[in-house]
Parts: C-alpha cells; sequence; structure tokens
C-alpha cells in the first residue's frame, strides 16, 4: 500500500486527522504520539535490517472502531458505561494488523453498541459526512467511514451486524467489505448481536479493502465460531486497467434482486445504480434479474434475532466489572438499575426491551422461534439464487446520506434503512459495497451512492475481483470530498 518512509506517512494523515477532525468528528480517541513513535521505530528497523520480513501493512495508518478492543487504549463502544475502559488484550483482528505493521492513529466513533444507523446515537459525538458535513456519514461504523473518506487515515476495521459497514461505505463513498461469517474472528469486538456481527476492513480502495482482509482473517482458538476454511490472498491477481482483456468480465452472471430495486428507492440511487449495471454490461458480464420473495421478511426477522441476542450480550453491564458504577445506597439491585439508567442511551435501551419481550416466556415461539425460521428461508432462498449466479446485484441503501437530524427521532424509518443489507448478515454470506456513482437530484451537490455485490459462502475473492475491474474501469464513479 505505502513505500518505507513510514514516520512521513504517519505525519501526514495525522495532519489532516487534525485539521479535519473539528468538522468530521470521526475519532473518539486519537493516539498521535503512539502512532509517531510507532512509525519511527518501524523506520529504525527497516533502516537497519533492510525491510526484511515486513508485513503487509507496514506503515499503513488505520483506525480502529471503538468497539473492537485495543490493548492499552480506551475501548467506550461510543457508550458512556464503558468510558475510560481500558482493555488488557488486542482483539484478534488488531492483533493481526499490528502483526502486519499497521500504525494505528485512534479508535472511531460509532452508534453505542453498534446499534443504529447514523452514528447519531453515539454518547460521545456525532461524526459528520466529508461530502456535507450537514449529513450523517451512516452507521453504525460511521466515524471509520467517515475517517476514510477524509483522509484521516488509509483504511479502518469497522463491524457489521446488518449493515454497518457497507451503508457508511455507500454514505461515505468508500469501500466496505463484509467478510463470511466466521472469516474474521469476533474475539475482542464488543457484542451486539452474537449470530450477525462481523468484523472488515474500510478503504478508499478495493485493492486496499483487499490487502487488510488478507491481514485480518483466518482461524482463531479464542473464537469458536471462527472458520477453519482456508484463506486465499484477495489481492492476488487484481490488475491495473491496462491489463485487462475488452470484455475483463465476459462470463460473470449477476443476479439484480428485484425486491431492491422498485419502491421506496430515490431517484438518484436508482440512476446511479443503474448507469453502473450498465457498465457492467460493457464489461462483458450478463446481468440477470432475479426475486426473492423472502426478501422483505428478513428486516423484521432481523431485527427480532439481533435485539434478542442484544438483550443477553448487554446484561454484563452492570457497574461490577468494568466502566461506570453509580452507587446504589448499598443495595445491589438499585446499584445496577442506575449504572444502567445512567450508562445506557435510548436506542440502546429500546433494543435491549425489545429483546427481552422476544424471549420472555409466552412470546419466544411467536417472536424468536419464528424469526430463526424465517431466516433459514432468507438464507435458503439466498443460496439458491447464487446456484445460478455468480453474484447478487443491489443498492446498498435506499437513500444518499441524509441531514442529521432527519430521522433521528424515527426509529422505524431508520431501521428500513438497512432492508438492502441485513439480509446478508442473516445468510452469513460476504459482501462488499463500492462506490458506482453520485446522486445529483437529492441534494444540490452530489453525494455518492455506492453498489453491493453479494457473494457465496467464503466467496470474497470473486465479488473482490467484479469490484476491482469496476473501479478501474468506472472514472465516473468516483471523487474524494473537500473536507
Amino acid at each position: 500500500m505505502f513505500g518505507h518512509h513510514s514516520w512521513e506517512i504517519t505525519e501526514q494523515y495525522l495532519q489532516q486527522l487534525e485539521a479535519a477532525e473539528p468538522r468530521l468528528r470521526s475519532f473518539i480517541t486519537v493516539v498521535a504520539d503512539e502512532a509517531r513513535s510507532q512509525a519511527a521505530e518501524l523506520d529504525r528497523k527497516i533502516a537497519s535490517e533492510g525491510g526484511e520480513g515486513l508485513g503487509a501493512l507496514a506503515g499503513v495508518p488505520m483506525g480502529v472502531k471503538d468497539s473492537i478492543c485495543t490493548k492499552g487504549m480506551q475501548t467506550t463502544a461510543a457508550a458512556k458505561v464503558l468510558a475510560g475502559y481500558v482493555p488488557s488484550h488486542d482483539a484478534t483482528a488488531v492483533a493481526r494488523l499490528k502483526a502486519a505493521g499497521a500504525v494505528l492513529v485512534g479508535k472511531t466513533n460509532l452508534d453505542a453498541f453498534a446499534m443504529g444507523s447514523s452514528t447519531e446515537s453515539s454518547d460521545y459525538q456525532v461524526t459528520c459526512n466529508p461530502w456535507d458535513t450537514e449529513r450523517v456519514p451512516g452507521g453504525s461504523s460511521g466515524g471509520s467511514a467517515a475517517a476514510v473518506a477524509g483522509r484521516q487515515c488509509a483504511a479502518s476495521l469497522g463491524s457489521d451486524t446488518g449493515g454497518s459497514i457497507r451503508q457508511p461505505a455507500h454514505f461515505c463513498g468508500v469501500v466496505g467489505v463484509k467478510p463470511t461469517y466466521g472469516r474474521v474472528s469476533r474475539y475482542g469486538l464488543i457484542a451486539y448481536g452474537s449470530s450477525l456481527d462481523c468484523i472488515g476492513p474500510l478503504a478508499t480502495s478495493v485493492e486496499d479493502a483487499a490487502i487488510v482482509l488478507n491481514a485480518i482473517s483466518g482461524s482463531d482458538e479464542h473464537d469458536a465460531t471462527s472458520s477453519q476454511h482456508a484463506v486465499p490472498d484477495f489481492a492476488a491477481g487484481l490488475q491495473p486497467v491496462e491489463c485487462f482483456a475488452s470484455r475483463p468480465l465476459s462470463g460473470k452472471r449477476i443476479g439484480v434482486i428485484q425486491e431492491t430495486m422498485g419502491k421506496g428507492v430515490s431517484a438518484g440511487v436508482t440512476d446511479a445504480v443503474k448507469r453502473a449495471m450498465r457498465h457492467l454490461e460493457d464489461l462483458g458480464a450478463e446481468l440477470q434479474e432475479v426475486s426473492l420473495p423472502t426478501y422483505d421478511l428478513g428486516l423484521p426477522a432481523y431485527y427480532v434475532i439481533a435485539t434478542s441476542e442484544a438483550s443477553s450480550n448487554l446484561s454484563r453491564y452492570d457497574g461490577v466489572r468494568y466502566g461506570i458504577r453509580e452507587q446504589g445506597d448499598g443495595d445491589l439491585r438499585e446499584m445496577y438499575e442506575r449504572t444502567r439508567k445512567a450508562g445506557l442511551n435510548g436506542e440502546v435501551k429500546r433494543r435491549i426491551l425489545m429483546g427481552t419481550y422476544a424471549l420472555s416466556a409466552g412470546y419466544y415461539d411467536a417472536y424468536y422461534k419464528r424469526a430463526q425460521q424465517v431466516r433459514t428461508l432468507v438464507r435458503s432462498e439466498m443460496n439458491r439464487a447464487l446456484e445460478q449466479c455468480d453474484a447478487l446485484l443491489s443498492p446498498v441503501a435506499p437513500t444518499p446520506a441524509y441531514k442529521i437530524g432527519e430521522v433521528a427521532d424515527d426509529p422505524l424509518q431508520m431501521y428500513k434503512g438497512d432492508l438492502m443489507t441485513i439480509n446478508v448478515n442473516l445468510a452469513g454470506l460476504p459482501a462488499i459495497a463500492f462506490p458506482c456513482g453520485f446522486d445529483t437530484v437529492t441534494a444540490a451537490h452530489k453525494l455518492p451512492v455506492g453498489l453491493q455485490l453479494i457473494g457465496r459462502a467464503f466467496g470474497e475473492a470473486d465479488i473482490i475481483q467484479m469490484a476491482h475491474v469496476f473501479e478501474q474501469t468506472a472514472d465516473f464513479a468516483y471523487g474524494v470530498p473537500s473536507v
């Protein structure tokens, strides 16, 4: 990704980070001095040892979503209840970044406990979109996407439970990869929905995202749900445009999900996606319409499953083991109640209550069990479609980035924004979101639009290759924000 002038590169990114941060507020924690020291040490090692044994990310400045544990560095999940929590261990994904030589510059903002689609429910600050600072960057990995789009770091880690890497990538005009469930260890990720959560990269190019995904993928003894599946080199074979054949996607069959292209999708998003589809056809791909009748059922099923798992996962935040503690006049139950009242915001409480209700006696079969049955239908239907197609295609979200505060008080409207991404998590499949053009209809100035390609299980390399070919040949789809 870079040469071997680690300190100079890190310094350039830190200067941009510091210049843009008052407007973007991408980071909860910045560790500039530690980053400079790490980069300087790397340069000394290169000078003395000639660069032997350097990892693929040597000297690359990176951000990490603040729900992913970093040893010795505050990790809050953007929640007040975890203010001041400093983990004694690195998440496996972070440990692998460090082993590859990445320079960590800080922890990025998110919706508290990754519960949100705009980063407005952070307990610390609202992050702004670099393309228009009056708009949201998406969520929950909004800080990670904004930091990459604003060139505050070269790449970042996010997490994706129902679209939380891909939707911010779409809003901010960057690349985001949600890997197959189990491809990347979840050890050290502060859990939201354990059967849905995935860690993945955000970057300015498909190749950079592939290199980061290489570094963090693979089985892990600390995570029983991590897969033993072999990890290919996702960046291998990604060639510059001059090496392409005239129709480099010839033979590729891409299924356009019919249920994502109709009512409810803004005109600007529709126009950009249709232009991208024409470009894919010009590249030789065969596009065909695919109907997934259970597609709309995924949204309610997801919110039952995710909130039920959150209800269980968040029971640990009681003021006893870590984070803030509100005294309870000697009564343990009162201490729990006061701590949770003070430390958990309204959106987090809403989702805990929804999940607790769905799991309660008399309602489990009606809600949670039925949602799991729907999940099975969604997974089966998507896998059947992928037997006929090499990838499935859809917009990432029905609209471009909306204005801060526009839907903050309407949680149902915000939840609907996840319609096109959540089924991928329910099915455990990989997907990539990448810029495909701009919406020039919605706003006075252009806003990025992302395209989503969904692949077969452990087929990240295939969709990365298709996205890379598109990226290398579609100058109309890319730009850099002015912030």
